[in-house]
């Protein structure tokens, strides 16, 4: 009897992560709890004891240890009418190179009337010869309150570590009330270092961040640039239709944080997740 050895690739295959969570919050007698929670894969989710009742706190927690080409990982959030929800990461997510496949990361995001959503994960660390390719969509009630945080990292300065090449595709689609309001994808392919070099990119930074905060207004654009004196880095804050944006440069991880705490705090009368503050 002869047997069929499988083939480089489906043992690659077998061999990738794959992560999945929904998460459902909804809201009674002012405390918000999770209504439906499923796991699946590498990915998990946690509850830390949430210092206000009226708003939950979720720790997303990737127990592959990382990412790597050819790992797929969706993650699904609906908060319903009048709960309050802050999501976080237990720990920087690092992507590391793949010579192949992409990683696959798809975030949907639902917000109903009357809730709030916190959208903090901690930074994303990207490594030389990254793939990464991520999407998140998000669909808003009108009356809905959105504050959304992501933050890149090319490399960790403090291990003299740099991307030189690699590919990044990142989406963003915000819809409310079945409109879309907001949409921007960021694509860095081939030589990325030579793109973030150029003054009108990251000027030789290697840690961007951008920040969307709806509703947002010209209040937000001036509590941001009342701290500037005091950033690391660059910041820039605009306000229009109703939603704010905050982006952010640096020229290394640790200065993006400080200057991303920053801003988050002023933007935001709730605390930042604990694990922020390690």
């Amino acid at each position: 009897m002869s047997v069929i050895a499988p083939l480089p690739s489906e043992i690659f295959a077998g061999n990738r992560a794959v992560g999945q969570i929904a998460l459902t919050v909804d809201a009674a007698h002012g405390v918000s709890r999770r209504q439906r929670v499923h796991e699946a894969g590498s990915l998990r989710v946690r509850f830390p004891n949430a210092e206000r009742p009226d708003t939950l706190e979720a720790v997303i927690v990737n127990t592959a240890g990382g990412m790597t080409g050819g790992d797929r990982f969706g993650i699904d959030v609906a908060v319903g009418s009048g709960a309050g929800l802050t999501v976080t990461t237990a720990a920087a997510e690092k992507i590391y190179r793949s010579l192949g496949p992409e990683t696959e990361i798809a975030v949907r995001l639902d917000v109903a009337s009357d809730a709030r959503l916190a959208w903090l994960p901690q930074e994303t660390i990207v490594f030389d010869q990254v793939r990464l390719r991520r999407s998140i969509d998000v669909a808003l009630v009108p009356g809905a309150q959105l504050l959304l945080a992501e933050a890149i990292v090319f490399g960790r300065a403090a291990m003299g570590e740099a991307v030189q090449s690699g590919s990044l595709t990142d989406r963003w689609r915000v819809k409310a009330g079945g409109a879309l309001v907001f949409a921007e994808t960021l694509r860095l392919d081939g030589t990325i270092a030579q793109y973030l070099a150029r003054r009108a990119a990251a000027a030789n930074g290697i840690a961007v961040a951008s920040i969307l905060k709806i509703p947002g207004n010209e209040a937000d654009v001036a509590a941001v640039h009342a701290l500037a004196g005091s950033f690391g880095g660059e910041v820039a804050a605009s306000a229009w239709n109703g939603h704010a944006v905050v982006r952010l440069v640096a020229k290394d991880g640790a200065a993006l944080r400080q200057d991303l705490m920053a801003v988050l705090t002023a933007l935001d009368s709730l605390p930042l997740p604990r694990l922020w503050l390690n």
